[in-house]
């Protein structure tokens, strides 16, 4: 009886993820429907790219920042140490297009525990225009993607602007699980909660477009230089100070490095455990997002119940439609109709992640461990 009882509930979470997944459709469906034209507003932008060490596709992404089809524009590259190995790379990218404005800030002071948001604090002041973008050291763009992105800010409501993205995985198997992840799942969950929450509330590192003004509104950047997911943090601090965030009409690319089992599990808890941290309630909710691996749990316990297939059948079908829906269709990832038959371990090995974020706060991250509350670090000894 309590096999039965505990198949009947997985049943119910089954059909609660169907209905998020169908959301997840429904969602994927309104962003393509809404694609705009690009905008005539094209204002001078400053590009913030805080560097520690070489990523995998740095040099490409770097590249791609070259030649953007904007008017003006300049990139600005900041590190802690002018003998980090990105300096050089830089320095080879300037040498290719001599007639891109590229700048090395040099960032000597340690102002938090996040080294990437104190570089960037000591950036802004040397930024030359009001409007600034900021984005990981990774991320490859299209030609075409500032211009689109700066459109947004026609919109005189809007004051921050960030867009989607996809991941390119390493050579190791656990690199292509999280990449799965990141475009059947976790993109899929950000468009969902734009819809739900009347708007996106937040900001992605793949892209932070906004101005020195909103910055200053949100007390600077320095007061984030120990937070976890400044991405996050801004943009959740400026909608709460009213001003509008845009989801653009781009989606770029990032480059994820070759995970071992350790690095994955790693990088998926502190993911988890900050996202736990900052939306606690939305956070136990995503138990239903689980729906796959609980239509599979009830079928295992039930075998020879109808309702138990039914909803699993009905599950099943509806999360790999919102996988290609968000995958396929809005990110455009080459990559997703090849690893869809990893979707069942994908999120079993989540439902694991999500379990285990619940026993603790502590998060290793570049090899440090910290304890994480409200969003601040703490390193630990």
């Amino acid at each position: 009886m309590a096999v039965q009882v505990f198949a009947g509930v997985c049943a119910l979470l089954a059909l609660a993820g169907a209905a998020y997944y169908a959301l997840c459709i429904w969602a994927a469906l309104r962003f393509l429907s809404q694609r705009r034209a690009t905008g005539a507003f094209a204002p001078p932008v400053s590009i913030m790219k805080s560097l520690k060490g070489v990523d995998p596709h740095m040099r490409a992404a770097f590249r791609s920042h070259c030649v953007l089809d904007y008017p003006e524009y300049e990139v600005l590259f900041g590190v802690s140490d002018l003998s980090d190995p990105a300096v050089a790379l830089v320095h080879e990218v300037q040498a290719e297009f001599p007639q891109a404005k590229l700048r090395i800030v040099h960032c000597p002071q340690v102002l938090g525990t996040n080294g990437k948001v104190s570089n960037l604090a000591q950036m802004l002041p040397h930024a030359a225009y009001e409007h600034v973008l900021i984005n990981d050291s990774d991320i490859l763009v299209e030609p075409d993607s500032l211009r689109r992105v700066m459109g947004c800010f026609v919109d005189a409501n809007v004051l921050v602007v960030t867009t989607l993205y996809r991941a390119v995985a390493g050579s190791s198997f656990w690199s292509r699980l999280e990449a799965l992840g990141i475009s059947t799942d976790f993109m899929g969950g950000v468009l969902v909660a734009g819809e739900l929450e009347g708007g996106i509330k937040f900001a992605l590192g793949a892209t932070m477009a906004t101005t020195k003004s909103v910055l200053a509104g949100i007390g600077g950047l320095e007061s984030l230089v120990d937070v976890l997911a400044d991405d996050y943090e801004l943009g959740a601090r400026a909608a709460a100070a009213r001003y509008r965030v845009d989801l653009a009409d781009v989606v770029v690319e990032t480059a994820l490095p070759d995970y071992s089992w350790r690095d994955f599990w790693q990088h998926q808890l502190r993911w988890a455990r900050n996202i736990k941290d900052r939306r606690t309630s939305q956070y136990v909710g995503l138990i239903v997002t689980f729906g796959l691996v609980w239509g599979i749990l009830s079928a295992l316990l039930a075998p020879r119940a109808w309702w138990a297939w039914g909803a699993l059948v009905a599950t099943a079908l509806l999360r790999f439609a919102a996988a290609v829906a968000t995958g396929d269709r809005v990110l455009r990832d080459p990559q997703i109709m090849h690893d869809l038959w990893l979707i069942p371990l994908r999120d079993f090995v989540a439902l694991l992640v999500w379990i285990a974020s619940f026993f603790d706060n502590t998060i290793v991250w570049r090899g440090e461990r910290f304890r994480l509350r409200d969003g601040k670090l703490t390193p630990l000894k």
